[in-house]
């Protein structure tokens, strides 16, 4: 199903939709300020398991990532410095994924396979309404043109649908997405580290 956005923003039928799939173990393609994404239920395996299948990445240690729609929100599921806190604050929302020790409130598939997580808050309206409704935080895999290439990404929905209408659930056509993914940070030792220099600015 392939659900088309206006101005940035979902309505309410289709958010209930998107709620609904989520809540049904399904799966979908949404805009980010970055590039479009997968995302799921963190707590349901069988939907994690088919993005990481989709994804090429390995079910028995995925990196894995939630979008959350805060830091407030965050802390929930990790533990961090004050110092990581000011970075936080100073960067969010915005195109970042930021690696932190999870607690013992991450769901338990996360906790299984490692004990980091990415987190989220990108800074588009779509994925905030999206867990605004949901209430708590959903898993994320950027969508890349091959899932073997850490390079191109997919940027056009009517393409997406192409290749993945029979193996999602939903694709929100939020527009040609960007080409550049988030910049990623480990914020897991003594001081932040650059893992990859994406669109976000340090």
């Amino acid at each position: 199903m392939l659900i088309k956005t206006y101005n940035n923003q979902l309505s309410a039928k289709n958010m209930e939709t998107v709620v609904r799939t989520f809540r049904d173990g399904g799966i979908i393609i949404y805009p980010t300020d970055s590039v479009y994404a997968f995302g799921c239920d963190a707590n349901n395996r069988k939907a994690v398991e088919r993005i990481c299948m989709l994804r090429h990445k390995d079910l028995k240690h995925p990196m894995l990532s939630i979008v959350c729609n805060s830091i407030a929100q965050i802390r929930e599921y990790t533990l961090f410095s004050d110092d990581t806190y000011k970075i936080l604050k100073q960067y969010l929302p915005g195109p970042y994924t930021f690696i932190l020790e999870g607690n013992s409130h991450l769901p338990k598939l996360f906790r299984n396979n490692r004990k980091t997580i990415g987190v989220r808050v990108p800074n588009h309206p779509v994925p905030m309404q999206i867990i605004d409704m949901y209430g708590t935080p959903f898993m994320t895999a950027s969508l890349r043109a091959d899932p073997n290439d850490d390079i191109e990404y997919m940027t056009d929905p009517e393409l997406m649908e192409e290749k993945y209408g029979d193996l999602v659930d939903i694709i929100i056509d939020g527009g040609i997405g960007n080409t550049v993914p988030s910049t990623i940070i480990d914020c897991t030792g003594n001081e932040p580290e650059l893992i990859r220099q994406g669109m976000g600015e340090l």
